[in-house]
């Protein structure tokens, strides 16, 4: 898998989010196991209140690739969140049986202190770090004060 081509479109999508002083602006990627994008979103997708990776599993709902499918997300999934306190983006990830997940930079304690990296590991997900991307990921977030946070 060449995480960091996906990754790169992540942090591409998560570019085009709508600013928020209260939420991330997240872009999240599922592939399938043969390297083949199955979905795609980003953060206010459509919706306020969308999440990115909560957008690429809406659309890819009954995809059964799922199962073996990783998805890239430029900030670790939530595992708290206000706005729909029982789907958050680690429970949806988990619920939808997506193997691997692969973020660029942990979420900071701005809004929320998120778990998800721990609670996806302790589901039997396989976590993937990869900071030389937090930099990238991070830059539409620069509004947040999230630089003195990396």
């Amino acid at each position: 898998m060449d995480h960091h081509r996906w990754m790169s479109r992540a942090v591409d999508l998560a570019h085009r989010c709508p600013r928020s002083e209260t939420a991330f602006a997240v872009g999240a990627v599922i592939v399938d196991e043969s390297g083949r994008e199955i979905s795609s979103g980003f953060s206010r997708d459509g919706d306020a209140r969308v999440h990115a990776e909560e957008s690429a599993l809406l659309k890819a709902a009954g995809d059964s690739r799922l199962l073996d499918a990783t998805i890239y997300s430029t900030l670790e999934p939530c595992s708290e969140r206000a706005s729909r306190p029982h789907a958050t983006c680690t429970s949806l990830i988990i619920a939808a049986g997506i193997p691997r997940v692969v973020i660029a930079w942990r979420e900071p304690d701005i809004f929320v202190t998120c778990e998800g990296v721990s609670m996806l590991r302790s589901a039997g997900v396989e976590v993937i770090e990869m900071p030389d991307f937090a930099l990238s990921a991070s830059e539409p977030n620069m509004h947040l004060g999230v630089f003195s946070r990396l």
